[in-house]
């Protein structure tokens, strides 16, 4: 398919994604500076006064405002991230930062998380300047570094040294919402209100260093090792938020059945694409994702570590934390290395009910749903500043793809028909807010 054939805002998720943006963690990536500056080009064109701010060499956000026909209203921040999870092109059907378009798709590390959505918001501004319109609110348009690796270098840097930039805002939205599943054969949109909080744990161990052929029970590594098993074997119980009770009476309703919170697994199982997401809103949930022991085959080492991602449920940060200490027993050494809140946004008000209307409009017959997203987004930097955050980037998606497994997955791809379908989404609800 030629240039010429892909819409607008295709060929800006396209020209995004082909920008290596990987951030790997702990202070290492690529940075955000080259598409830092593709951004600004895009906003400078269309008259705006875009300003960066970088938080380290190369990690840089931007930020730019477009004022308001009814400057009496709050402000409202729409916002989104530049970088990137790595992508282990071995492990791709494509080159990840290729941004090829084949079988009415963009593949690519970024076309659902989220250059899809940055790009919608720069087409959708371009949409509206372009024809002479003004968005309702002034918009603060805000594009982060450093949300995958939990916005030390971006959103929180913005939101500490930096409050000024969002002074007269109350609202925001951003990733993971306004997607489309299909349940019951009926498409249902999920607007995400909560998120639930992130603790990303270091387990150490310590132990006697020796001669690998030497009988030692004081070793790190079979300490950190029945630890992160016992981790990986631990479930937390289910809890029903606002939110998911809301969400799965709903689902109860379009599958033509009485809501029964006992079977409330069986529920979000049946949601299809969104499955992996809702199955982890009704928990806490604690994964082991790394391990750090040794240097040497015939070596036992002194100290050896896990990472441990958990993601408690809303006002539940610090009774996970008290389970994880239980679990792993007094040998192991806990450190929270990155700790952020949750949080949990009614469903109501008129931010809900224009994005309701406005989904509704574009799809009539489809329902919305609230739900909890079971990762986190960088609502939560500017919930200290007392901004309330929804996910809302709007997808209208094929049913047969599995969305959530697209977040940080293998061939990470999204429908151009979404994309374009999100533009319109976005641009309505941007001129009626």
């Amino acid at each position: 398919m030629s240039d010429l054939q892909l819409s607008p805002t295709v060929n800006l998720a396209r020209d995004l994604i082909r920008i290596d943006t990987q951030n790997y963690g702990e202070g290492k990536a690529v940075g955000e500076s080259v598409a830092a500056e593709y951004v600004s080009a895009f906003l400078t064109d269309l008259g705006l006064a875009p300003r960066t701010y970088e938080a380290a060499p190369g990690r840089t956000t931007v930020v730019a405002e477009v004022e308001g026909s009814d400057t009496s209203l709050p402000k409202f921040v729409v916002h989104g991230h530049l970088d990137v999870v790595p992508a282990d092109a071995d492990e791709w059907s494509v080159d990840p930062f290729a941004g090829e378009v084949r079988d009415g798709l963009l593949w690519g590390r970024g076309a659902v998380d989220m250059k899809n959505m940055d790009a919608m918001i720069l087409q959708s501004v371009a949409d509206i300047l372009r024809s002479g319109r003004q968005p309702r609110r002034t918009l603060i348009l805000v594009f982060f570094a450093d949300e995958e690796a939990g916005g030390v270098f971006g959103s929180h840097f913005m939101t500490r040294q930096h409050p000024e930039v969002f002074a007269g805002a109350t609202e925001a939205i951003s990733e993971v919402g306004g997607y489309s599943v299909e349940i019951a054969g009926q498409r249902a949109y999920m607007l995400q209100t909560a998120e639930k909080a992130m603790q990303w744990i270091r387990l150490s161990a310590s132990g006697t260093a020796a001669h690998g052929s030497q009988v030692m029970r004081d070793n790190a590594v079979s300490k950190i090792a029945r630890a992160v098993a016992a981790i990986g074997d631990n479930d937390f119980e289910i809890h029903l938020t606002d939110t998911t009770r809301a969400l799965f009476q709903g689902v109860a309703k379009l599958r033509g059945i009485d809501f029964d919170e006992s079977r409330v697994e069986d529920l979000a199982a049946s949601t299809g694409g969104a499955a992996r997401f809702l199955l982890s809103s009704l928990r806490t949930t604690a994964n082991p994702t790394m391990l750090d022991a040794g240097y040497k085959h015939n070596v036992i080492p002194s100290s050896a570590s896990a990472r441990i991602d958990m993601r408690p449920l809303p006002g539940r940060e610090q009774e996970a934390t008290d389970r994880i200490r239980e679990i792993i027993g007094d040998d192991i050494e806990l450190e929270v290395m990155v700790g952020d809140i949750g949080m949990e946004q009614p469903f109501e008000g008129e931010l809900v009910n224009t994005m309701v209307d406005t989904l509704l409009k574009h799809d009539p017959g489809a329902h919305v749903l609230p739900y909890m997203l079971s990762g986190g987004t960088d609502n939560k930097a500017l919930s200290e500043l007392g901004i309330r955050g929804y996910g809302f980037a709007p997808l209208k998606l094929p049913p047969d793809l599995d969305f959530a497994a697209m977040f940080h997955g293998v061939d990470e791809r999204v429908s151009l028909e979404a994309i374009d379908f999100g533009t319109a989404v976005l641009t309505d609800l941007l001129l009626r807010y």
